[in-house]
């Protein structure tokens, strides 16, 4: 059986990192999380001190991903991060899973989780903008990109979703959720784009 490397990506706080973990658990797979190996791996090229976040060399992150692919020993191969569609090489890549939420539960989640401020609207704009499934859209084929709405569904609920597209009894879906739209119609819209 030839690998599969299976991206799971996703504005934060979706819930990319707790699919993440189950969906390897059930395949026995290799759970890759982005940050964490820019850190353990010192791919980071510095920090940004306005977002509190850190600044991955992506070159050096396609390059250890795709020695660890090559060295892994495992069927199923898990990448866990927002920006999974930038760094793991196309040609490796065998499904790319989007999560999407609503940005009014999502934006819930983010507070849960202590965002506050620019970055939280930054986030929630991009949920609302798309910019995980574009991004996932430019790199690779439309029928490798899977857009998931887990929208007030159980970790164990996305999981069973995402095992359906894997063994064959769904199918890749794109165009599965219009948040632009949705709180535009709600007459919400400039709440949510702050930025």
């Amino acid at each position: 059986m030839p690998k599969r490397v299976i991206l799971v990506t996703g504005t934060p706080c979706v819930g990319k990192t707790t699919a993440a973990y189950m969906l390897t658990s059930k395949l026995d797979a290799l759970y890759v999380n982005l940050t964490d190996l820019a850190l353990r791996e010192d791919l980071v090229l510095g920090k940004d001190e306005e977002r509190g976040s850190i600044i991955v060399d992506e070159n050096r992150m396609r390059q250890k991903i795709r020695e660890m692919i090559r060295n892994c020993n495992k069927n199923n191969i898990i990448v866990d991060g927002h920006y999974a569609a930038s760094v793991v090489p196309k040609e490796l890549t065998t499904h790319v899973f989007v999560l999407r939420r609503d940005p009014v539960e999502l934006w819930k989640f983010m507070e849960k989780c202590g965002f506050s401020g620019r970055k939280l609207w930054e986030n929630l704009a991009s949920e609302i903008l798309d910019v995980c499934l574009s991004d996932a859209l430019s790199v690779y084929e439309k029928r490798e990109v899977c857009e998931l709405d887990v929208s007030g569904k159980s970790v164990g609920e996305t999981v069973d979703e995402i095992l359906n597209v894997l063994n064959g009894s769904e199918k890749c879906r794109v165009g599965v959720v219009d948040w632009l739209g949705k709180l535009e119609s709600e007459g919400v819209l400039e709440e949510f784009l702050r930025i």
